[in-house]
């Protein structure tokens, strides 16, 4: 009697080669020592589903399949700062079989997402959004030597103490400047200081401290005390520019 039952890569192969070649299931089974009942199986098993391999699956099966995980993946982009335990709970609603949170938190991974803290970004307002792309618009064709003849300036606080709010979000690798994936601030607070500045390509300009609010008479003395004399320094020719951005004192009528 032929090899019935578990035959190796190699002897699958084999089978299939002398099957392909033209050899009955007889003449399969005599040349190879197989039995024909096996010579039949291994040879269907290929032209049914391509299998070359005697390794069997093993392991539970997923509980989570293909639809599952567009349904999770809609969960995520719905509410990027669940936590672990309200996703599983939403997913499992209405669902004939449930998960738990080991399952979701596999699922998620196998899907690319990941736990991971948000990047902290300026509050911008949608109008200023569309300046900003109309200004790099503007000047996307210009050159380094363009770039160098701008001084640029700006007025900050930096607070001294303050709570970093510690957010967690699910996004995927390269989702992390994605709108959704980030956490926005303002300039706000008590315990800081406040200053204005200046810099241009060639050298730091002065840093001038704040005492108080910054309003069109101050930003005023600033722009006479401070700004004239740089850029009359490092521009002499008078081809450079001076760049500001869209704060309200800046705007003023006087300044």
């Amino acid at each position: 009697m032929g090899k019935k039952g578990y035959l190796s890569n190699l002897e699958r192969g084999m089978v299939v080669g002398a099957r392909r070649a033209g050899l009955s299931i007889s003449e399969s089974a005599q040349l190879l020592g197989f039995s024909r009942t096996t010579i039949s199986r291994v040879y269907k098993e290929w032209c049914e589903k391509r299998k070359t391999s005697s390794i069997q699956s093993c392991g539970r099966k997923c509980l989570v399949d293909a639809r599952g995980q567009r349904r999770m993946g809609r969960l995520i982009q719905a509410d990027r700062r669940a936590t672990l335990t309200e996703i599983t709970t939403r997913y499992n609603r209405g669902m004939r079989q449930s998960i738990c949170e080991a399952t979701t938190r596999t699922t998620l991974r196998r899907m690319g997402y990941n736990s991971r803290r948000p990047h902290r970004v300026p509050l911008i307002s949608t109008t200023n959004r569309k300046k900003r792309l109309q200004f790099a618009r503007a000047h996307q064709n210009w050159t380094v030597e363009d770039w160098k003849n701008v001084a640029w300036s700006d007025e900050s606080r930096f607070l001294l103490r303050h709570s970093d709010g510690r957010v967690r979000i699910w996004r995927k690798q390269n989702e992390n400047m994605d709108p959704s994936c980030l956490v926005t601030t303002v300039q706000a607070g008590d315990g800081g200081v406040m200053v204005w500045g200046m810099f241009s390509w060639h050298t730091l300009g002065p840093l001038v401290p704040i005492s108080h609010r910054l309003n069109a008479t101050a930003y005023l003395s600033i722009v006479s005390d401070h700004v004239h004399p740089f850029m009359t320094t490092m521009y002499p020719s008078s081809d450079g520019y001076f760049q500001q951005d869209n704060a309200p004192c800046h705007k003023a009528r006087i300044i």
